[in-house]
């Protein structure tokens, strides 16, 4: 896969590049969706399954990027755990569950969902949960979003609303988004890992997509701490609103 990537001639290698920085820079304003504009833009240029392999550490070292510069992280554990439980047995577990739904069925769903949430969150409707029903609902909501994983890639549903729902700032949004997507991308690499999927060209491959993502991501955080919250309220819900868009448009 290294060999295939370093092949490609400058024009595509320089596009590669533009890629990952237009991706991590949504993923730092708004705290997701680097995988998703990534491959959208990498289809284009390559087979799918190479775009995919481009994304393992770039989502992984961005996320933990993302979750380490928030204001506290040791709080932000304390506080999610149980989601973050849900989301491994989900991610580990829920094979089984996931017979007989084809993956295309899967991301119109998710798209779907995410179109409605996105909606609402523009119409200015907001829900909160309360401190109580948040501990009540973290552990099945991290197994769903566990479930949805692995039927789709995409760790947003229903992670996201739910996170969103806790009523937290957007900086602690955006770090409770990089934990809990760290998990699930360390969770889905077990997973791929165990089936052989994942090799030592396919990180080497991936590595070289690492520096434009970090760059990318760091033009992005500039922006959201110039962002004040109304305005990154707006740019969330329009990302969480293009992607499900993005979702429906090519399940």
């Amino acid at each position: 896969m290294e060999t295939q990537l370093l092949s490609h001639g400058m024009p595509v290698l320089a596009g590669i590049a533009a890629v990952f920085v237009l991706a991590g820079l949504v993923k730092g304003v708004i705290g997701l969706g680097l995988p998703t504009v990534a491959m959208a833009l990498l289809g284009v240029m390559m087979p799918p399954a190479q775009a995919a392999a481009l994304m393992v550490l770039p989502s992984l070292v961005t996320n933990l990027w993302q979750l380490a510069a928030g204001p506290g992280l040791s709080g932000a554990v304390g506080r999610l755990w149980p989601l973050l439980v849900g989301i491994c047995l989900g991610t580990w577990g829920g094979a089984g569950l996931l017979d007989g739904i084809s993956a295309a069925d899967a991301r119109h769903g998710l798209g779907l969902a995410l179109a409605i949430y996105a909606g609402l969150g523009l119409g200015a409707w907001s829900f909160v949960l309360s401190g109580r029903w948040g501990r009540v609902l973290a552990l099945p909501v991290g197994m769903a979003t566990g479930v949805v994983t692995l039927a789709t890639g995409v760790f947003v549903v229903p992670a996201v609303p739910y996170l969103q729902a806790l009523g937290m700032t957007k900086d602690e949004l955006v770090q409770a988004l990089g934990l809990s997507f760290t998990v699930s991308t360390v969770a889905l690499a077990f997973g791929l890992a165990d089936s052989g999927v994942l090799s030592v060209p396919v990180l080497g491959a991936s590595a070289l997509a690492l520096l434009p993502a970090l760059l990318g991501m760091a033009l992005g955080q500039w922006l959201r701490g110039r962002v004040g919250n109304r305005a990154f309220r707006l740019c969330f819900f329009v990302g969480l609103l293009a992607l499900g868009g993005h979702l429906l448009l090519t399940a």
